[in-house]
């Protein structure tokens, strides 16, 4: 009664997977850009160059070790180990949010809505002591405030100031 054309069903296929994939890349493109602004945010509060938000996987290795934890985590999802990843940031994420005066709880909205959590913590009534992450007996940052090795991601203005050598006496 019907006759169908093979060719029509797969052009209808091939519309429709394109279709799926736009979105999906332009709901990608959103993510990308909310998660840029929150870590924007977060990194000019703690010390941080906020560029370093837009950079893929240094994004990642600053993050950690604004955390204090090593940076090198962060490539692990290039060899399959998103996972191990993803404990980390939660871990580094505990860290981070002591400095912000937050129990643990708040880590749930940092694993699930990371954004959200950056934005809360970036926010202009947040305050950023990061004395109290080697209070509570874990190490320092590892970039920003509160960080006792220069490193190329702390901004100019949260370097750690030494004194200047004293002179010789004058003979």
């Amino acid at each position: 009664m019907y006759e169908t054309d093979g060719g029509a069903l797969i052009a209808a296929f091939v519309a429709t997977y394109l279709v799926i994939l736009g979105f999906a890349f332009l709901f990608g493109v959103a993510v990308y850009v909310v998660n840029g602004f929150a870590f924007m945010s977060l990194y000019r509060k703690v010390g941080v160059k906020p560029w370093i938000a837009w950079v893929p996987y240094y994004n990642t290795w600053v993050w950690l070790k604004l955390g204090g934890q090593p940076g090198w985590l962060a490539l692990l999802p290039l060899v399959g180990a998103s996972i191990v990843t993803l404990v980390f940031n939660a871990i580094g994420m505990v860290r981070t949010q002591i400095a912000f005066r937050r129990d643990s709880a708040f880590v749930v909205l940092g694993i699930f809505l990371p954004f959200v959590w950056a934005f809360m913590l970036g926010a202009r009534d947040s305050v950023y002591e990061p004395w109290r992450i080697t209070a509570a007996g874990y190490p320092p940052p590892g970039v920003g405030y509160g960080s006792v090795v220069p490193d190329y991601a702390t901004a100019p203005e949260a370097l750690p100031v030494f004194p200047a050598p004293p002179t010789p006496p004058a003979a």
